[in-house]
């Protein structure tokens, strides 16, 4: 089974962390991303650059519409992914919950569609 797990974040608080703690979270983040990267479940990841960077596109009664910015604003932003190849979601979970920004984000993990099974 294959999972997206989602993580979010609250840009505005990361701005303000003292570079103390910003270098400590980031030593957290590189651990956790090679312990899980060598897992051999990772089939992509990345992490996103800030939502001020976005765009969104919507089409609506066949008139299309670029804006700056992310879809919604949220209290939480969308800041990274893991795509994972897992046996079961407690394994993805498992995953999650050593997620270092669980302290101050959250983490949703999503089952993707397998293409044959969404395409017959």
């Amino acid at each position: 089974m294959r999972y997206l797990m989602l993580i979010y974040g609250v840009e505005a608080q990361l701005a303000k962390m003292p570079p103390k703690d910003m270098g400590a979270l980031l030593g957290e983040w590189n651990a956790f991303n090679e312990e899980i990267l060598a897992s051999g479940i990772v089939e992509s990841s990345s992490r996103l650059r800030p939502t001020a960077t976005a765009s969104t596109v919507r089409t609506r009664d066949g008139k299309t519409t670029i804006t700056d910015g992310p879809f919604a604003e949220t209290k939480e932003q969308l800041g990274g992914f893991y795509v994972l190849r897992v046996a079961h979601l407690d394994d993805a979970l498992a995953w999650a919950k050593r997620v270092p920004s669980t302290r101050y984000g959250s983490v949703e993990l999503r089952p993707l569609w397998e293409r044959e099974d969404y395409m017959k």
